[in-house]
């Protein structure tokens, strides 16, 4: 059988025929078909491959054998827990050191004032300044076995770091203040403590600390200032027993009284940590350099794959020192000999800082992720537009779930390359902690951004995280599994119907990143951690098929309603602010009341729109006022609940508009922006009973 004639059996054109068809078709259509041919080769071509998770996405945690149903990393070989990376950083001073050596002494800390660029201090000028101010507090009569506790209150810059790596080179003990206590919380911590030296920033923080000591009883004796301050700050200093001076003067007596470095060893404290908490006075977590740097330590492991970190990276310091997660995260940026540059010292100029700094390390919270959601979608005021943004999106989204995260591709190029140049252009790695955030925002913003961009979950007491993201796994609605530097395990909270043989249960993690306790605090420290070494975080969390973790619900938060039942007022929370004009929701209910209220605080942004569609219109503060609003968002809310399963007692009954956002400032939310619900419950007191009293008639 000759070619021809098997070729027309099979139906298959021969040359000629393919010729043929191609010339009979019109100019227009062969050009388009050359584009279309040209985009998928330059597609193909241009498409890198995905980058090999570090383990399998199946199977993101391993049950320890008759281990109470724990998990652990499958990145760690055995049941040892990870505890350093590096041989030669056991602890933060080594952390340190290392980054000292491996930065080839190159930039180390900046700063900058409006409009102008970054100033670097050098790793041997920060060592030397570290080294001249610990000095001086040995001088002083701190040291490792007696009056270790060094205060610090300040805002993020270059002499906070300082002063915290002048405690960790004499095996000193850094216990940060923030501006949020108050003047209460903050002589509590004072006297807890037994605090004798507070480093602060500017003069109103020293002026604070006067306040709080004065006419009573305290163990103050020194403020060191960073800032320049004025002979009557002095006067009243002296006036409350306490001299006052400046930064530059203690490092001159450093330098006249230089004393060898006091390196620490990994079971010796390196912070006291004092949680803002949501009722009640601060607790004081004990943490070491061991608890630090095993935390330090897991990240790098995780990320080591797809984003290890060099000399030549930079970070951007405006998340609170205070607190744990910015810590952890400077630690691993010192480690690695990279570069820290502080903001200004005014979140509203955050995006200029990030412009000029160009930061390729950006930790985040979901307050922030939100705005930056917010603004997109805001600027897409079309339909057209918005149609355009989502194809874009769901394009990346598709790559992404193959595993391959860039920033470099016709959609990044076409529409997010904006996005990505806002945050300074050179992002490669984001981690976002602190609070839950909207897997919707998330996914996109992971998609926009094309960055490595991990979700980690953890609390001060497993020094900051216990689960991160694992590399590869860009999907949303969990908080990853659990670090190398420990285990994780429910436990049954029966009260709630969570039971572990079911994968639901009480979050309780152990391993070296777990704290020593709270600060003369046997009581509350006994309630957190118990005899086997379990820190019980207050979260219920859900093993997902995948071994990653799923926080469903707060143990913390329950109440009882009148009829007996069991209402876990965040777990509605977060089903109600999924509404698009919602931004805030307070559940309240109690023993007294068979149903559920609610605050609510619409959306600025979304709010005017969303009830345009509805013909309501007015500003913002009349729409709040507006009842048939509050009624169309009840219902929208409503909706969402039965939804996702809430049962009737579940639902709120009645809600009210307020205009005002639940912030830090009017102290309605935590430091790490949780909700203060006693302080909710009385703020609007008025409001609920006037619920109430509205549902009873």
């Amino acid at each position: 059988m000759q070619a021809h004639e098997l070729l027309k059996q099979l139906r298959i054109p021969e040359l000629a025929d393919v010729k043929q068809y191609f010339s009979g078709l019109p100019t227009n259509t062969l050009v388009g078909m050359g584009a279309f041919a040209a985009f998928t080769t330059y597609w193909y071509a241009t498409r890198p491959k995905a980058l090999k998770p570090p383990c399998s996405l199946n199977m993101q945690s391993v049950e320890i054998e008759g281990g109470e149903l724990a998990r652990r990393s499958p990145l760690i070989d055995s049941e040892t827990y990870m505890t350093h990376f590096y041989s030669d950083t056991t602890t933060m001073y080594e952390v340190f050191r290392r980054g000292v050596r491996v930065s080839n002494n190159g930039p180390c800390l900046g700063s900058r004032k409006p409009n102008e660029p970054y100033v670097w201090l050098s790793y041997l000028e920060v060592a030397e300044r570290a080294e001249l101010l610990g000095s001086a507090l040995l001088h002083k009569g701190h040291s490792k076995t007696s009056d270790q506790f060094i205060g610090i209150f300040s805002q993020n810059r270059p002499e906070w770091t300082i002063a915290e790596l002048a405690c960790y080179t004499y095996s000193l003990v850094s216990v940060p203040l923030y501006d949020t206590l108050g003047t209460e919380a903050t002589s509590y911590i004072i006297d807890k403590a037994a605090l004798s030296t507070v480093v602060c920033d500017v003069p109103d923080k020293a002026t604070l600390i006067l306040d709080c000591v004065a006419d009573r009883v305290h163990t103050v004796k020194t403020i060191i200032l960073m800032d320049d301050f004025d002979a009557a700050l002095v006067a009243r200093g002296k006036e409350c027993g306490i001299e006052i001076v400046s930064l530059k003067e203690v490092e001159n007596i450093g330098k006249a009284n230089y004393r060898k470095p006091v390196p620490p060893k990994p079971e010796d404290l390196a912070v006291i940590c004092f949680t803002s908490g949501t009722t009640g006075n601060p607790k004081g977590a004990m943490l070491t350099h061991r608890n630090i740097v095993s935390n330090c330590s897991a990240f790098i492991k995780i990320t080591e794959s797809h984003c290890m970190l060099n000399s030549s990276d930079t970070h951007i310091s405006y998340l609170p020192l205070a607190h744990m997660f910015e810590r952890v995260v400077e630690g691993v940026i010192l480690c690695h000999g990279a570069r820290i540059g502080f903001f200004q010292g005014d979140i509203r100029l955050l995006m200029d800082d990030l412009k000029e700094l160009q930061p390729t390390v950006f930790p985040v919270v979901p307050r922030l992720l939100n705005r930056m959601f917010d603004k997109i979608f805001g600027q897409a005021n079309s339909p057209l537009k918005r149609w355009v943004l989502e194809f874009a999106f769901k394009r990346k989204e598709a790559e992404m779930r193959s595993g391959i995260m860039r920033r470099d591709s016709l959609w990044d190029k076409l529409i997010f390359k904006k996005v990505q140049s806002s945050l300074g252009g050179r992002v490669r790695l984001i981690v976002t902690g602190a609070a839950p955030v909207s897997p919707t925002v998330l996914t996109f913003l992971r998609a926009a951004l094309g960055c490595q961009f991990y979700e980690g979950y953890g609390q001060t007491e497993c020094t900051a995280g216990c689960t991160m993201s694992m590399p590869g796994d860009w999907t949303a609605g969990h908080v990853g599994a659990p670090l190398p530097c420990n285990s994780v395990k429910l436990v049954d909270v029966a009260e709630m119907n969570y039971f572990a043989a079911n994968g639901e249960g009480e979050v309780c993690v152990r391993g070296p990143n777990v704290f020593q306790g709270y600060l003369k605090d046997p009581e509350r420290t006994e309630e957190t951690i118990d005899k086997d070494g379990w820190v019980h975080t207050g979260d219920i969390g859900k093993w997902l098929p995948n071994g990653t973790l799923k926080i469903v619900d707060r143990k913390k938060h329950i109440f009882k309603l009148a009829q007996g039942e069991y209402i876990a007022p965040e777990k509605i929370e977060n089903i109600y602010i999924r509404s698009d004009p919602v931004a805030q929701a307070f559940v309240h209910g109690d023993s007294l009341q068979a149903c559920l209220v609610a605050i609510i605080v619409p959306d600025p942004d979304f709010l005017p729109a969303w009830a345009k569609k509805r013909g309501l219109e007015g500003s913002y503060e009349e729409l709040c006022k507006n009842q048939d609003l509050k009624k169309a968002i009840l219902e929208d809310i409503l909706k969402l609940g039965k939804d996702a399963g809430l049962k009737s007692f579940e639902q709120v009954k009645g809600i009210t508009l307020h205009n005002e956002m639940f912030s830090v400032q009017n102290g309605l939310l935590t430091p790490t922006l949780k909700a203060k619900r006693a302080e909710l419950r009385n703020y609007f007191r008025e409001q609920i009973d006037e619920l109430y009293s509205k549902i009873k008639m």
